[in-house]
């Protein structure tokens, strides 16, 4: 069974925006979905499947050509998104993080010299990018992370350690949040690039997961490891945290995004398997509780895809708030979930055998209502607002 698109009802979507995703999803069937069960097999995306994103000008496609990018806007890179979503999801994780959220923070914040550095590099693949947030023992806490940093002449010294980075073990450039000189609370948290190779990083073992198995996940640590002042993200101490907080909303919806075109695809997939199947001397779908369930989950997935791109809107016209984006990241990560078991029912006994696709999305889901900030945070900052 294949991909396929969703149904055109997003206001905003163009012919030409629909060309950009046939041919997008074509380029992913045909060249870097073969590969990926060897990617889970070896818990690492090959690089050149990264340079061959960069080639197709699917990496930072929002970021302006004079830095290497696309020149496009938020609703060609939603649609890239959403494609490799349904494609070759394998890529999904990963490719968010490097080009929806690492370019955006140096092409927002980077001074001048580090986006001529690290732009050109992340757009055409040559370089993947990382972001270090989450420590030990800190979670969702971002104001209570420990990884300290001084100055010593021309570099800082970064002491401290991380977990749960994706593109931790093959990243070239992993923004670091550090504490400097151990100033309490927001104003301490600065955010510095540090390259690989750089004196004293050293990416730990890939973390094991139940799910996402092509996605790089990793120990970060920092032991005395050296980095040049002038990569300090925008030249200004401090500002890290603020940088941060700003950038949560697109993070969120990117994790919205994907969730429903999860959703969808996994209705999709369920609503061919279930017209195949045979039972009883007829198709699974001429069962009413199979039939009215599905039913059910379309219109959910419906309802999410409005929703979801309703905040798209909001973020192309610099609108969307923290609190929507919450919303829509609790919810569609919540329906992902129930959507993908729900499905995963229908195929019965295959849908448990991890071949299948239905199976690898099941546990792919999971992470989605913990990481980008757990569904209970999600919650609590909606409660606030009310």
């Amino acid at each position: 069974m294949t991909a396929s698109a969703p149904r055109t009802i997003s206001s905003w979507m163009t012919p030409e925006l629909e060309s950009l995703r046939d041919q997008f999803g074509r380029f992913l069937d045909a060249e870097l979905k073969p590969h990926a069960a060897r990617w889970r097999r070896q818990r690492m995306i090959d690089r050149s499947a990264w340079t061959a994103l960069g080639g197709m000008g699917a990496l930072g496609a929002a970021i302006p050509e004079e830095w290497g990018g696309s020149g496009g806007d938020v609703y060609q890179e939603m649609v890239l998104l959403d494609t490799i979503n349904r494609h070759c999801s394998d890529l999904a994780n990963g490719y968010s993080v490097h080009s929806g959220i690492v370019t955006h923070y140096v092409l927002t914040y980077g001074t001048e010299d580090q986006k001529r550095r690290w732009l050109p590099k992340l757009c055409s693949g040559e370089w993947i990018g990382a972001i270090a947030m989450t420590e030990p023992g800190g979670g969702s806490d971002l104001q209570a992370l420990t990884t300290r940093g001084r100055r010593d002449g021309d570099d800082y010294v970064i002491d401290g350690q991380k977990t749960f980075i994706t593109n931790g073990i093959a990243a070239d450039l992993v923004l670091v949040a550090v504490r400097i000189d151990g100033t309490p609370g927001a104003k301490g948290i600065s955010l510095i690039g540090v390259e690989k190779g750089a004196p004293g990083f050293q990416p730990g073992r890939p973390l094991e997961k139940i799910g996402l198995h092509a996605a790089d996940t990793a120990e970060l640590f920092f032991d005395g490891a050296r980095a040049p002042v002038d990569n300090l993200l925008g030249g200004i101490e401090g500002r890290g945290f603020y940088q941060m907080m700003e950038q949560l909303p697109r993070e969120r919806l990117i994790l919205a995004v994907g969730a429903v075109a999860a959703m969808e695809h996994a209705v999709e997939i369920t609503r061919a398997y279930v017209h195949e199947r045979k039972a009883f001397g007829k198709s699974l779908f001429d069962f009413q509780t199979i039939s009215f369930r599905l039913a059910e989950l379309a219109t959910e997935a419906h309802i999410a895809r409005v929703f979801v791109d309703d905040c798209l809107v909001k973020l192309a016209e610099n609108r969307l708030d923290n609190v929507t984006a919450s919303m829509a990241k609790w919810w569609c990560s919540e329906r992902q979930v129930q959507t993908v078991d729900a499905c995963l029912q229908m195929f019965g006994g295959y849908g448990y055998i991890e071949e299948t696709e239905i199976a690898r999305m099941y546990t792919d889901a999971r992470i989605q209502k913990i990481y980008g900030g757990a569904n209970e945070i999600m919650k609590l900052l909606i409660a606030r607002s009310l």
